[in-house]
């Protein structure tokens, strides 16, 4: 990521995903062209386009000004209010063909890595076997059917990777269209 971006605790690599990219487009909330911009979604009542600076995420005022939320709150059950609010008002979201989610461990946020296919997600084994646990809990798979739309990832679906920021364990969930 480059140097003179804000540090994203949550989200460390928004280049990467494809949060934000290099842009000459005007921020919404502090009127400057800065070199970057927000591509993913953000989710208020108002009518605003969503093209803010990555600085105006990083202090909030983004969220402040015009009362909204770069990700849902959603799957961040058993962590703190200020980490709450640092994911869903503070931190990129991504983009993901269902609502995104936010996947929590050791009772802290983890931190989105990406969007991935099989083989990135067979390099994280302990993911992939929850990812597994996930869908079967979920039954709508017998293991054939389970196996086949795992290998498939990267294709019609994909998964959505993140790694813990206590034990650095990775964790994943599906998304599909």
């Amino acid at each position: 990521m480059s140097a003179d971006l804000p540090f994203f605790r949550y989200h460390p690599d928004p280049l990467a995903t494809g949060s934000i990219r290099a842009g000459a487009e005007t921020c919404a909330c502090c009127k400057r062209a800065r070199g970057w911009i927000y591509t993913a979604s953000f989710y208020t009542a108002q009518d605003v386009d969503a093209r803010f600076c990555p600085w105006c995420i990083a202090d909030g005022s983004a969220a402040e000004r015009f009362a909204g939320d770069f990700a849902d709150s959603y799957g961040l059950d058993g962590v703190s209010e200020e980490v709450v609010h640092e994911v869903t008002r503070r931190t990129p979201g991504f983009r993901a063909w269902q609502d995104p989610r936010w996947l929590v461990h050791c009772q802290d946020a983890a931190a989105f890595v990406g969007e991935v296919g099989y083989a990135d997600l067979v390099e994280h084994p302990g993911a992939l076997e929850r990812l597994r646990a996930d869908m079967r809990i979920d039954g709508r798979h017998d293991e054939g059917r389970l196996e086949r739309f795992l290998s498939g990832l990267g294709q019609d679906a994909t998964a959505m990777l993140f790694r813990c920021t206590v034990c650095g364990a990775h964790l994943a969930y599906a998304d599909a269209s």
